[in-house]
């Protein structure tokens, strides 16, 4: 049975979703780390052979979460169905995604915000909504960064060029600037992604 332990502000996964595990080998959170890195890795090389604008949509966040974990858990690409200590009920998440890719798109349109502060909004409400049982922060990352790219044709953020997976100054102060958005005060979130 694996045994994880969680950095600070991770999302447990429950018992169910751990069963989703496809490789059971794996004992330790290190071994699932590289081994979800490794999926991911692939993930991007896939996103840098499909560039595409049509991503504000249920189907590709599917999609690319699947990409993204779907050698590791048996659910990779399908919405939770569970509550968690962050996100909103799951019987919700459809909902609540497309209200958020409808008003990015409308922001967008409108230059409601600079194109930085779409992005970072983007990826805070998708953490916020928490789509999926695990890999959230990773997946919003890698979709605010695609809408840079792809659609607003700016640059990929930063995100402290650290590993946020794992605890360390750069986690405290992503989380701390999630933490901030949350109470509608994005300044440390737009401090923190191009830093």
């Amino acid at each position: 049975m694996i045994e994880l332990n969680y950095p600070e502000g991770a999302t447990p996964i429950n018992a169910d979703e751990i069963e989703g595990l496809l490789l059971t080998h794996i004992t330790s959170r290190a071994e699932l780390d590289r081994w979800e890195q490794d999926n991911i890795n692939e993930a991007l090389a896939w996103v840098e052979d499909h560039k595409s604008a049509d991503i504000l949509n249920e189907p590709f966040m599917k999609l690319l979460h699947k990409k993204m974990f779907c050698n590791i858990w048996k659910w990779a690409g399908k919405f939770r169905q569970s509550e968690k200590n962050l996100g909103v009920s799951w019987y919700k998440i459809p909902v609540e995604l497309k209200q958020l890719c409808d008003d990015v798109e409308y922001w967008i349109e409108t230059k409601t915000f600079s194109d930085d502060e779409i992005a970072a909004r983007f990826h805070h409400r998708l953490v916020s909504i928490h789509l999926f049982p695990n890999g959230n922060g990773r997946h919003a990352r890698l979709v605010a960064d695609l809408l840079l790219e792809n659609i607003l044709n700016k640059p990929p953020f930063t995100w402290g060029t650290a590993n946020l997976v794992k605890s360390g100054d750069d986690r405290k102060r992503y989380i701390k600037s999630l933490v901030a958005a949350d109470r509608g005060d994005y300044e440390l979130l737009m401090n923190f992604v191009r830093s």
